[in-house]
């Protein structure tokens, strides 16, 4: 069926309207919309297109992820070669110093001749992209390979949001007819941390470092596996472009080049800056030495090229690198060292990690003496003993970790071993026999700082210490948490206190808050008098609390506000709770076996038992009642939302009113929704309810509901 021109118009306007905001969101980093509203546009256009199949354009954002798996990637020859850039070795100042001499050399400068204008950029480290476009569509997406030939990607290059799909003329200079765009795919740090941390808990391979997985997502057959990648762009320079006679664009430099990519919409990094002489070059090479921890991606050093394109290509290539660009290098963030021994490491919520004693080794920039391994299942498939020669990789702010260990021979090959390594070269598990006197390492049976019980629940990776409330690894965590808002509520009790009252030995178990003093608060530091008496009556305070509330204050696994209510309502007192077996546990709505299994084994711990006591000694109190039926409460079944403000109650007291009613309140409208509750400046949930003809209660309403009146219509 044909589209309607007014369909035809509005397709454009959404498809127009998708790719600026997807632009101020993943170029300029500056967001204009919400993500719903991203998300409602694009659901409108998906659905006109699934109407009229012939509106699909092929620079759609629905067409982002194409979801075909293909026979293999096909060879493509690159019009203008990738070529690669001389690497400058020297991590010192005079790395900068010998390329500027180096050019003023060939250019036959006299010393006296005034300081040559470079552009320094960041040395990314990912993967080199060339991206072809054809009057200002992407028609062609390929990789470096040899620098001659590289493989057709575009079907993985669509799926990455920041590169545009469709070009438009910006400021002042049209798209020329041929654009080829080169560039690199990389991944952020932060994303490469969840993508690992995502592959631990699935129990699948973890990444070696983020080009890797940057890399390997490009070369994937399936598009919907490197949608499922979050991979970045950055543009740093043009192949081929359709020449000014016929047409093109005419550049005096590549920094204007750099502008007018940024202009067309592709991002180009911010640290990029032009820089005169050897002194700012080096200059440049000491400010992101020191900013490169901090960096939200990988860099292994910076790049410097000549400004002027005449100068370019007066320059020219030797060797087939050009000799107006060079790559000045900083430290490794991949060595090879030996590990010496392997230690457990308790951490605030409980989590045992291995923990690698290495032999001292000089990595990205500092000594490292300890690397993570994560879990056991991750040693396990890394094989990583006692006396392996291993890969250590430290980048930015991320835990120094162990990437897997090498073979004798390659360890003993030196660097040779680390470059095999960056091509996916680890040694696989029972690559070969072990030394039968090295055993294979096991988890501890109790946690090494507490001796409390340690368990892992089924299906998960991780080993924990069960001494939740009794363990001093985990005691900062667990005073945050309990004297949270939503737990006992301790207003003034902040992280920076707890540090004090923690390092301070001050505080060893939670009762130990109820038996705080003035003196002893007064006497920390940035703690006056009025402070400390303000601290005391929020304690004091907190003792008249509800058994919900006090449940998720002692932080128990899984038991988070909605099921600590639950448990509350089922069984009436904590005793019950206390004494009862994980089947009983399950007879709880909400509650499985996972659940039950974490609430069973941590009022097990006599440890977790004596804290409960002591802080009911101390005056923490609530009322207790018999087990209730749910069902029989007066609105039990009914489903309720809160939007706006109420004038004469908080959000929390409402929920409260309603929950103990019986009722479920969630935050979002649907069909199933029962009522409801709107004030002022409710927004989009009320809209909703009235689309629904859901029933809309204001505040009188609610209060005649709880009352058990019928309920009033309000809204």
């Amino acid at each position: 069926m044909a589209a309607p021109q007014v369909a035809q118009r509005r397709a454009e306007a959404l498809r127009a309207q998708l790719h600026r905001w997807a632009h101020e969101y993943y170029v300029l980093d500056a967001p204009s919309v919400p993500d719903a509203e991203y998300d409602r546009v694009f659901r409108e256009l998906q659905a006109l297109e699934e109407l009229y199949p012939d509106l699909v354009a092929a620079d759609s954002p629905t067409r982002r992820v194409i979801g075909a798996v293909l026979p293999g990637l096909a060879p493509v020859r690159h019009r203008v070669p990738m070529l690669s850039i001389r690497t400058e070795t020297d991590t010192q100042a005079s790395g900068a110093e010998a390329f500027d001499a180096r050019v003023r050399r060939e250019l036959h400068l006299p010393p006296e001749a005034p300081a040559l204008e470079y552009v320094a950029e960041p040395k990314f480290d990912g993967l080199a992209m060339s991206l072809r476009y054809e009057d200002g569509r992407l028609v062609l997406a390929a990789t470096r390979g040899d620098g001659e030939v590289g493989e057709d990607v575009t079907h993985n290059i669509r799926t990455i949001r920041q590169i545009p799909l469709a070009l438009q003329a910006a400021a002042g200079m049209a798209v020329p007819p041929v654009l080829e765009v080169r560039g690199e795919v990389y991944m952020r740090r932060d994303d490469f941390e969840r993508l690992n941390e995502r592959q631990r808990e699935r129990g699948e391979r973890t990444f070696v470092n983020p080009r890797n997985a940057a890399a390997g997502a490009v070369r994937q057959l399936d598009s919907n596996i490197a949608a499922q990648r979050p991979l970045s762009f950055f543009a740093y320079g043009l192949g081929e472009v359709t020449p000014a006679a016929e047409g093109g664009p005419r550049f005096a430099s590549h920094h204007a080049v750099l502008q007018q990519l940024r202009a067309w919409g592709f991002p180009v990094s911010e640290l990029v800056a032009l820089a005169r002489g050897a002194a700012e070059l080096a200059a440049y090479h000491e400010r992101i030495g020191r900013e490169r921890d901090r960096l939200p991606f990988d860099i292994d050093g910076v790049v410097y090229k000549v400004d002027s394109l005449a100068l370019q290509q007066e320059l020219g290539f030797v060797t087939r690198e050009p000799r107006w660009a060079v790559a000045h290098k900083y430290p490794a963030q991949e060595m090879l060292t030996r590990v010496e021994g392997i230690d457990i490491q308790v951490g605030r919520t409980g989590k045992l990690t291995p923990v690698a004693r290495l032999a001292p080794v000089f990595v990205g920039g500092v000594t490292v003496t300890n690397a993570t391994l994560h879990n056991l299942f991750e040693l396990r498939r890394k094989d990583v003993r006692v006396g392996d020669t291993v890969i250590v990789r430290r980048a930015g702010d991320v835990i120094p970790e162990v990437v897997g260990r090498v073979p004798p021979e390659a360890a003993a090959a030196g660097l040779e071993a680390l470059e095999a390594s960056a091509q996916g070269a680890l040694a696989p598990a029972g690559h070969r026999p072990r030394n039968p006197y090295v055993p294979n390492f096991r988890m501890p049976r109790a946690c090494p700082v507490c001796a409390s019980a340690v368990v892992r629940e089924q299906g998960q990776a991780d080993h924990r210490c069960s001494g939740g409330l009794f363990c001093p690894a985990q005691r900062k965590q667990a005073l945050l948490h309990f004297a949270q808002r939503r737990a006992m509520d301790i207003e003034g009790l902040g992280e920076r206190l707890v540090d004090q009252l923690i390092e301070g030995h001050v505080i060893r178990t939670l009762p130990d808050l109820y038996r705080l003093c003035l003196a002893t608060l007064a006497g920390l530091e940035r703690m006056a008098e009025k402070s400390a008496q303000n601290l005391l009556a929020a304690l004091e305070k907190s003792k008249r609390t509800t058994l919900a509330r006090f449940l998720f204050a002692l932080g128990i696994r899984h038991v988070g506000e909605a099921t600590a209510k639950e448990l509350a309502r089922h069984f009436g007192r904590l005793d019950a709770i206390m004494d009862a077996t994980p089947e009983q546990l399950m007879q709880v709505p909400d509650v499985g076996p996972v659940v039950a299994e974490a609430l069973h084994a941590f009022f097990a711990e006599p440890h977790n038992r004596e804290v409960v006591e002591q802080l009911r000694a101390c005056g923490v109190h609530w009322d207790e009642g018999e087990a209730r039926d749910p069902a029989a409460l007066p609105l039990a079944g009914r489903t309720v939302v809160l939007t706006g403000t109420l004038p004469g109650l908080s959000r929390d007291r409402a929920q409260a009113l309603l929950e103990a009613a019986g009722a479920r309140v969630t935050g979002s409208v649907s069909k199933k929704t029962d009522y409801v509750v709107a004030g002022a400046e409710a927004g989009s949930k009320l809209e909703r309810a009235r689309s629904l003809g859901v029933p809309v209660l204001d505040e009188e309403g609610l209060r005649a509901l709880l009352d058990g009146a019928a309920a009033p219509g309000g809204g």
